[in-house]
């Protein structure tokens, strides 16, 4: 089993990526597909006049403000568009796929922060409407009925809410809590990074391994989305995931890639 989060920033190959993926599905690998919608939300918002508005939390850790409308403009970018993108092309590539949010089945079930704190000219503000929170629990039964049916699961966000919300959540803490559920032996986050780095963006910097007693200092060399990378990586080794690649998703072959070694490897 593995699991393979696909980055929603810009720059990334996505028919190169599909591609790969496919060839290693056909060949017998189960596989779950999660994927972002980063760039794609927020280039939609600018063209619906909604322009996205990012907040950084106490902790340094930098999200989406989503406020009701731009949850609608994510669903729109996330499963409208990004989804049924990979999901043609995974068929296209002989791979029966099929597209969900973490929102149908109660696929990704979580609990929607009632509070977000965000720190904005050296002062902290709560923050009360934001409809983002945490994936909880995987409907494992789910996928797994999908995966015997012979069918890829295509999965992005939001997630459903306790209180039955539509709530936005890290996609790579998302697949984090994916890969621990249905019991991974690998999860590949990729993106378009070569991995990380100790000085971003100075490639010659990768950090090529990263044990799991070292996370917490990784996360301290981590910058902006990466942050949340390391944090998914870390959570899902706790969680019994033998292995997990932060690979470059704007090569070629970048699962075959990744796999092999390519990028910053948590072990």
């Amino acid at each position: 089993m593995i699991v393979i989060k696909v980055g929603g920033a810009e720059g990334i190959d996505l028919d190169a990526l599909a591609a790969d993926a496919a060839a290693l599905i056909r060949s017998g690998r189960r596989a779950v597909v999660v994927h972002g919608g980063s760039h794609a939300t927020n280039t939609l918002s600018e063209r619906l006049g909604h322009p996205p508005t990012f907040i950084t939390s106490p902790s340094g850790h930098t999200s989406r403000r989503t406020d009701r409308r731009t949850l609608e403009i994510l669903q729109m970018a996330c499963r409208g568009v990004l989804s049924q993108g990979l999901v043609e092309r995974l068929q296209r590539n002989g791979v029966n796929a099929v597209g969900l949010s973490g929102m149908d089945g109660r696929l990704w079930e979580g609990t929607r922060k009632e509070v977000v704190r965000s720190v904005k000219e050296g002062r902290i503000r709560l923050i009360r409407d934001d409809f983002t929170g945490t994936v909880d629990r995987v409907n494992v039964g789910l996928l797994r009925v999908l995966l015997d049916a012979g069918l890829t699961p295509v999965v992005s966000p939001p997630a459903i809410s306790v209180n039955h919300e539509a709530i936005n959540v890290d996609a790579d803490r998302a697949a984090a809590r994916t890969a621990a559920a249905l019991g991974a032996e690998d999860l590949l986050l990729l993106s378009n990074v070569s991995g990380l780095m100790r000085a971003f963006p100075d490639e010659s910097t990768l950090v090529p391994r990263v044990a799991r007693s070292e996370v917490e200092a990784a996360a301290g060399w981590a910058h902006g989305r990466m942050k949340k990378k390391v944090l998914g990586a870390g959570e899902a080794l706790s969680e019994g995931v033998r292995r997990v690649i932060i690979g470059d998703a704007r090569r070629s072959a970048a699962v075959t890639r990744a796999l092999a070694g390519e990028g910053t490897v948590f072990q």
